[in-house]
């Protein structure tokens, strides 16, 4: 009895010293408790999402397992008398590109990709959930999440009808407090709130639901009818290749008459340029924690983001947009946004070899096909005296030769962090008169000019 009674007055004294220095710490520095609370959050996320990982990768062995156990009864059920043929690999045969992660190729046809819509007080939000819902291949595969900011109620009410009838998820930002800022700032203030929702809605996605990847759209985009099938086969590409950060449905000079016919072809793009993109889990523990107040996309232009990694996009757009208003006040829209076309076929990208847009593929094969190609001056692809050649090279060697030849050519002339928009290693393809046009430096070229913006 004096034994238990001792470990009784012990254990009772340990658990005192350690709720009495809790709260002396807590006192001290209340901060610090909530930024614990934070990390063990964090880490709950991390956990759940490891499981999530851990199941995916055991249904893929079973299935692996499954198909192995059927070939093996095929080649014990073969006829008397005729040997079962081993399988040969046909010469042209996909080659599924492999992953870092648990060194098990990603399946295109398997892998789970949620996509996050941002919304805020657009009653036409309907329109862009009707395209989804109607080119949506699996409810399983692509479950949709709509996050919605600005606490506008009609707009709430449109979305909630999905809700119970397509089993969309309904996600609310809570902080809708004004932002303070000066006076030259206020007029911005939309910017910053797009920030911030951005920030929030990130973190629910991978954070709450745990998903490893995302594809983000907003309220006011249309989609191709193979939108889900372009971000499913170029999956695997992006997770295997570590210079990619994105893949995104949109091409900046992707009007009509400015891009050819051709719906399959896809660049590498050193332009980040959003209007419907997927990133990993991985990029948003990177930059989620130093995400911006304002004009995240320029944000993450920035070389101290970018850090030279690229994003895959299509010749042909898989997203066009129709918010003519919004916080922009339609900037661009008429002279540029409501030109986009929009791909309106179906391209199996699941069955296509694309492990040609991985940068040891890709970068040889570019600079052969651009420098390559005749070199010519803007006055000869206007005049047209060159269209019996498939391709044209227009040389640039300065920030305003590159500015007045775009706008010559009617293409986009900005620079973001001294990328110009769309180009890759400094290049810009694009269709001019129904010939392929390369607006490109010269063949030289190493680096972009960070002051050239």
């Amino acid at each position: 009895m004096r034994r238990k009674h001792l470990v009784v007055v012990v254990v009772t004294i340990f658990l005192c010293w350690n709720i009495m220095m809790y709260y002396l710490l807590v006192s001290k520095n209340p901060g610090k408790s909530i930024l614990v609370e934070e990390k063990l959050t964090w880490l709950e996320a991390d956990i759940k999402h490891e499981l999530r990982e851990n199941t995916a990768l055991l249904e893929q062995l079973r299935k692996l397992r499954e198909d192995a156990e059927r070939q093996a009864r095929r080649k014990t059920e073969a006829p008397i008398g005729r040997q079962a043929q081993p399988e040969i690999e046909a010469p042209n045969q996909k080659i599924e590109a492999p992953i870092r992660m648990n060194q098990q190729p990603v399946d295109a046809n398997f892998v789970i990709l949620p996509i996050l819509m941002i919304a805020c007080d657009r009653v036409s939000v309907s329109r862009s959930l009707d395209q989804l819902l109607k080119y949506r291949t699996s409810p399983e595969r692509f479950p949709i999440i709509v996050s919605q900011d600005c606490g506008h109620q009609t707009t709430s009410d449109v979305i909630q009808k999905y809700v119970v009838s397509d089993n969309i998820i309904h996600i609310k930002q809570p902080d809708l407090s004004n932002i303070e800022l000066p006076w030259p700032k206020k007029k911005f203030s939309g910017y910053y709130k797009i920030a911030r929702h951005y920030k929030w809605a990130l973190n629910q996605i991978f954070h709450h639901f745990n998903y490893s990847a995302v594809i983000i759209v907003e309220d006011d985009l249309d989609v191709s009818p193979d939108f889900f099938e372009y971000f499913a086969a170029t999956y695997p590409v992006l997770t295997s290749d570590p210079s990619l950060w994105c893949v995104s449905a949109w091409n900046d000079n992707g009007k009509g008459g400015m891009v050819s016919d051709d719906a399959e072809l896809l660049y590498r793009s050193d332009f980040f340029p959003g209007l419907g993109w997927m990133m990993e889990r991985k990029l948003w523990l990177e930059i989620g924690p130093k995400w911006p107040v304002t004009f995240w996309d320029d944000w993450m232009r920035h070389q101290d983001q970018r850090k030279d990694r690229v994003c895959i996009r299509p010749e042909i757009c898989r997203t066009s947009t129709f918010g003519k208003k919004g916080v922009s006040k339609g900037l661009f829209y008429e002279k540029h946004l409501k030109y986009i076309k929009l791909n309106d076929q179906f391209v199996e990208f699941t069955k296509k070899d694309l492990s040609y847009l991985k940068k040891e593929n890709y970068d040889p094969w570019f600079k052969r096909l651009v420098y390559d190609t005749p070199e010519v001056t803007v006055a000869e692809v206007m005049s047209g005296s060159k269209k019996h050649l498939k391709a044209l090279r227009v040389t640039y060697t300065t920030k305003e030769q590159y500015k007045s030849l775009a706008k010559r050519l009617g293409i986009m002339d900005d620079f973001k962090a001294g990328v110009p928009r769309v180009a890759y290693r400094g290049v810009n393809s694009f269709i001019y008169s129904g010939q392929r046009i390369y607006l490109a430096p010269t063949a030289d070229w190493s680096q972009y000019d960070l002051t050239w913006t």
